[in-house]
Formats: C-alpha cells, structure tokens, sequence
C-alpha cells in the first residue's frame, strides 16, 4: 500500500505537513502516535510533545535527530525516504527538485522488494508502457 493517498504529490511538503496529514487519516491521537513512533534501531521515542510541536511548526523547532525520523516512519508508516526529503526541505531547504512525495514513495516501496520481485515488477511496468495507447496528435 502507498501511504497519504490524498495529497501525496505535492512536492513542496514540509515534515511538519507530512506528520500532521498522515496523523489525522490514521486518527491517533498525540499519545498514540508517541506509542507507535519509535525508532526500530535505537528505540528511540518521539515524544507527543515533540509530534504537536512539530505539526504546529513552532518557532524555534529544533530539527528532528535520525533516530526520530526514523521513529515518525515507523510510527506514521511511510517510508522514510518521504519523512527525509520533508525534513531537508522544511529545516535545511533542501530541494528534492521534481520528485515528488509520490514518486519517493514509489522509489522507496520499489527498494523495499526482493531483487527478484523487483525485476518481475519492472518487466511489468515496462510492458505497460509498451503497450500504452499512443495520443492523438
């Protein structure tokens, strides 16, 4: 499943606008989001007080450490190539240029395949685009 069906294309997404989206169509509450998002390395939690002021995108946030954006991906279940790219643009600006939080989460799906999975996929897309119907002129 691709994760943030609703809005996933907007390439202009902060962390704090990915975190707060993909909470509310999960409808955890604060306290359960800090339960869910933990850091499967470290164990590192994301406190509920960090997540609403990251979704309130406070002044003065301090940007979130590896551990806790790896914890808001697990937590959130989006692939953390997603949760990365918002965070470089909102603390770092730090362009993606023309991906888009859809195409990053199709790249990070797509990795997330066996070698051969992945190979049976792209022999599938690549039929698909061959045998897409051409547009009229």
């Amino acid at each position: 499943m691709i994760a943030m069906a609703a809005d996933h294309d907007q390439s202009a997404r902060t962390l704090s606008d990915t975190v707060r989206t993909r909470r509310a169509e999960l409808g955890l509450s604060l306290r359960a989001a800090e339960e869910r998002c933990v850091d499967p390395e470290t164990g590192t939690v994301v406190g509920r007080n960090y997540i609403e002021r990251l979704e309130k995108a406070v002044a003065n946030l301090q940007p979130p450490t590896p551990a806790q954006v790896r914890g808001l991906a697990a937590g959130l279940d989006l692939p953390l190539a997603v949760l990365q790219a918002g965070a470089g643009r909102q603390f770092y600006e730090i362009s993606t240029g023309a991906l888009s939080d859809g195409t990053l989460t199709f790249a990070a799906r797509l990795a997330e395949l066996e070698p051969d999975e992945r190979d049976r996929f792209l022999a599938m897309l690549e039929a698909f685009v061959a045998n897409k119907p051409k547009k009229a002129q």
